[in-house]
């Protein structure tokens, strides 16, 4: 065992309502493993001396950020002019004959700069939506793993798709859709190759079909069980938008719920992204069956698709969680800025009282990662995976400031100082430990510019 003290943080949040003045002296983190060892009282030391010690006493600590939605290609298509201004269904008609044109290496660089830009945000584990997969580029997931495990991130990289094409009735051009069969058979050959389970898994998979105006039922349906099959979660778009409703109540006879129900995914092993327009009785369906909801604030202000009702869907039973989404549609992957946004937005309908920091921050935390299926991450706790932020709030903008932890969402920090994943340093000064960040900011530029330009 090799121990590291975090001494005497300024501020630090455990997770899950857990008084955080059980931990004012700090954490002590086995490096080895990995993992938490023990939480230290105020004025208290160790009951062992530690190998090292940090001195945390300018740092507001988190545990890391869980970013629960994420499409990394779309970093390349960030501030397209010829989109800026659209909602929803035209904004993809637009895009999807610019992103039918990534290759493996656009992949590799659009995935390095959105984990990178999550990293320095505070952000220790995310999950990616991949549902694109034009000629050459059936590595794409392979390409993601690698990419994670440089720089040393957690991911859940879901083997997206899409088969049901403009001539079927679908949204996506011909060209950019896959058989059912190939789109089976490459699902299950990366859960089987690359999927980790257990506490402190690194590198999982899920499937995720992407949409049902993009996705025929019977792949839904054949996802769902092949899901189940390889104990793997399930993830799809759901409920986003108005027009989605109506795309439902037109092609399948019936509201987004009770499709997702008669697909086989109305369980506790599937998470949706946005989950906006959802009735009472459909939050209290999504409840009763556990399903989780990806609530992505930025980009349902971005699109105006509309504001989740997360505060209802979580004390319904719903788990809660926080997605960047695809920097496309809010053009960012800073995820501590995604919880602030959240908190605004989900004051805006259910009032200051009923959204605190604490519960913003948890919807980060603990709720993304019980969307993706996970209790050793989003706390900070004896035995708990040594995931963490280290955020310095300073400088004008948190001049005269009076709470650290209120401050890190109410002044709007933007960036982390240190993240650990694992009990390894991944930042260091706000930068991603050996990445040459401006060697790959050009060659990414480059890259987004090639694409739009055909």
């Amino acid at each position: 065992m090799s121990t590291l003290w975090l001494k005497n943080p300024s501020a630090i949040h455990l997770g899950a309502e857990t008084p955080s003045d059980i931990a004012a002296g700090g954490l002590v983190v086995d490096t080895s493993a990995g993992t938490i060892v023990e939480v230290v009282a105020a004025g208290g030391t160790p009951i062992d001396p530690p190998d090292q010690t940090f001195d945390a006493s300018a740092y507001v600590v988190t545990p890391g950020l869980v970013n629960t939605h994420h499409h990394f290609y779309q970093t390349l298509t960030r501030a397209w002019p010829p989109v800026a201004n659209s909602k929803l269904f035209d904004w993809l008609v637009t895009l999807y004959p610019v992103w039918a044109r990534l290759d493996a290496e656009a992949v590799r660089l659009a995935t390095t700069v959105a984990m990178a830009e999550l990293l320095e945000s505070g952000c220790t584990t995310t999950a990616d939506h991949h549902y694109l997969f034009p000629h050459g580029t059936d590595v794409s997931i392979d390409v993601q793993v690698e990419v994670a495990r440089e720089l040393g991130m957690r991911a859940v990289l879901t083997r997206g798709s899409m088969n049901l094409g403009e001539a079927d009735g679908g949204l996506p051009p011909q060209h950019t859709v896959q058989d059912p069969e190939a789109i089976l058979a490459d699902s299950e050959r990366l859960v089987r190759t690359y999927h980790e389970r257990g506490e402190g898994a690194r590198i999982q998979i899920a499937l995720a079909p992407c949409s049902p105006f993009s996705v025929s039922t019977t792949l839904m349906a054949e996802s769902a069980a092949l899901a189940e099959e390889l104990d793997v979660r399930l993830h799809t778009h759901l409920a986003e938008t108005r027009d989605e409703e109506d795309y439902c109540l037109q092609h399948f006879g019936m509201r987004t719920v009770d499709y997702l129900e008669s697909v086989g995914w109305l369980t506790d092993r599937t998470w949706v992204a946005h989950g906006i327009h959802f009735d009472d009785g459909e939050i209290a369906r999504l409840g009763a069956a556990g399903t989780a909801v990806a609530h992505c604030p930025s980009s349902n202000m971005r699109l105006a698709s509309g504001i989740a009702r997360a505060v209802e869907l979580q004390d319904a039973g719903a788990p809660v969680g926080i997605g960047v989404d695809g920097s496309a549609s809010n053009d960012s992957s800073n995820m501590v800025r995604e919880v602030r946004q959240a908190l605004y937005v989900q004051r805006l309908r259910y009032g200051a009282e009923a959204v605190t920091t604490g519960r913003a921050l948890d919807w980060a935390t603990t709720g993304s990662a019980a969307a993706l299926g996970r209790t050793d991450i989003g706390t900070l706790r004896v035995g708990g995976q040594a995931d963490l932020a280290l955020f310095r709030p300073e400088g004008l903008a948190f001049s005269g400031s009076h709470d650290p932890l209120t401050a890190l969402l109410l002044c709007g920090a933007e960036r982390a100082d240190r993240v650990m994943v694992a009990g390894d340093w991944r930042v260091v000064d706000s930068r991603v430990v050996g990445l040459d960040t401006e060697a790959l900011v050009a060659r990414h530029s480059q890259a987004a510019r090639g694409l739009v330009a055909g």
